[in-house]
């Protein structure tokens, strides 16, 4: 029976694969004020900018790749039973062949 381990992952791990973060310095919310592009209020207010700013994110997230830190905890299926607990909902732990993924939106 192999051991348990669990990883605790966050926008970081996607960054160096080219995700910008929210809140880093040149992060996403630097260029956006976050109640125009994620409220109600701001749907309402200006739908054209909201669905701009989330069309650049899907596209960014289609465009990218796991890196060094996705495929490790991927290998690390080998020797452990892993769960991945994180908020990224860009596939990268998916596409770099984790499978216990836990992800809290």
């Amino acid at each position: 029976m192999k051991k348990k381990l669990v990883a605790l992952t966050g926008a970081g791990i996607s960054a160096e694969s080219g995700i910008a973060t929210f809140r880093d310095s040149n992060g996403l919310w630097e260029g956006h004020d976050v109640m125009e592009v994620a409220s109600p209020e701001g749907w309402k207010k200006n739908k054209k900018v909201v669905l701009e700013f989330y069309n650049q994110r899907r596209k960014q997230a289609l465009s990218v790749h796991p890196n060094l830190a996705h495929l490790e905890l991927a290998k690390l299926q080998e020797f452990f039973d892993v769960s991945i607990i994180t908020q990224n909902v860009d596939n990268l732990h998916e596409k770099a062949g984790s499978s216990n993924i836990i992800c809290k939106k």
